[in-house]
């Protein structure tokens, strides 16, 4: 045997300790006129608006966001069949971004005890750098790895030099195939709080694990 084309995968995966996290913060009133609900909402959120506000000019939190106040009716139905009065629901929406995990910690337990106030996930991630560089670092680890492995193959049928003739994404060199394709990003579990869960809230993030999967094809003589 002269030569045989040879068609492998290669993966990669690690492990990287988020550097960010971001949380939501969503502050609601109700009740039964409008006008009194849209100002309840409007006095809620004005407290959070002005934390986030002095926390990221200390440095405690890195920027926070706020939707614009949003306003709806609905008619609930009575135990008899029969639609109720209208009620209406205001809230505004905040997002906030935390490097450190105790500041975060100590936020949430301070916001969460706030009338209206109800704290939704948290979305651990990395700087855009860091993400950049250690995508482009799995990705070509996933390429050596292919490598490899078409080595192993060769040497297995008495060849001992590989060429490569194709390289891509998973799935595009063998269709059908479904695959992460580029580097994949996932934080292992997710994080909730709820008003009452603990006097204080701490925790330890998830990791972050990304990985990536290719597909390469060579030529083996």
């Amino acid at each position: 045997m002269s030569e045989v084309i040879v068609t492998v995968r290669g993966e990669h995966e690690v492990r990287v300790r988020p550097e960010r996290a971001t949380v939501r913060v969503s502050v609601r009133a109700e009740g039964p006129e409008r006008g009194p609900v849209v100002d309840e909402a409007l006095r809620l959120s004005e407290p959070v608006r002005e934390d986030l506000a002095e926390r990221t000019k200390t440095g405690s939190a890195l920027d926070w966001s706020s939707a614009n106040l949003s306003v709806r009716a609905e008619r609930p139905w009575s135990s008899d069949g029969s639609r109720l009065a209208p009620v209406y629901m205001a809230g505004v929406d905040f997002t906030a971004t935390f490097a450190e995990d105790g500041e975060l910690s100590l936020w949430v337990t301070e916001v969460s005890a706030r009338e209206g106030v109800e704290v939704g996930w948290v979305d651990w991630h990395l700087t855009p750098e860091t993400r950049t560089r250690v995508e482009r670092e799995v990705a070509a680890r996933a390429v050596e790895a292919a490598v490899l492995r078409a080595e192993a193959y060769a040497g297995a049928v008495g060849l001992h030099q590989v060429s490569p003739v194709e390289l891509a994404d998973v799935g595009l060199i063998a269709p059908g195939h479904p695959g992460p394709g580029t580097p994949l990003m996932k934080a292992r579990g997710a994080v909730a709080f709820a008003a009452d869960a603990a006097p204080s809230m701490q925790y330890e993030p998830e990791e972050i694990v990304i990985s990536a999967t290719v597909e390469a094809r060579f030529l083996a003589r």
